[in-house]
């Protein structure tokens, strides 16, 4: 976490811990491009706190292959207990022709490594 990432009380503010979740989710990516945000629904399961040098957890797991898009489902953890949840619809977009298009094999390989089943 960042110094910035939490309110006067101490909390995470909610839009800082999306960041957290995007930022597990790119390093998922492994320079892997051309992926859009589709879809993003969040529960807040409970309250984010900002210590000093903590390190948090962020599980992902890939729910979904499809032939233009991928679902995946992130749980951002402190002290062993998800406080955040979040599915995500990523779409794989070609921005020269501003549409969808399908996944390579080479896509679907990498992401396959994080399908859960």
């Amino acid at each position: 976490m960042r110094w910035s990432d939490p309110d006067s009380l101490g909390h995470v503010n909610h839009a800082r811990a999306l960041s957290l979740i995007e930022d597990a989710r790119l390093a998922m990516g492994d320079g892997e491009g051309g992926l859009i945000l589709a879809r993003l629904e969040v529960d807040y399961l409970r309250q984010l706190y900002y210590r000093v040098g903590e390190r948090l957890c962020v599980r992902s797991t890939v729910t979904r292959l499809g032939t233009r898009s991928l679902t995946l489902r992130q749980e951002l953890l402190q002290d062993d207990a998800v406080a955040i949840r979040a599915v995500v619809v990523m779409v794989l977009f070609d921005f020269a022709t501003d549409t969808s298009r399908p996944m390579t094999d080479a896509e679907r390989t990498h992401w396959s490594r994080y399908h859960e089943g």
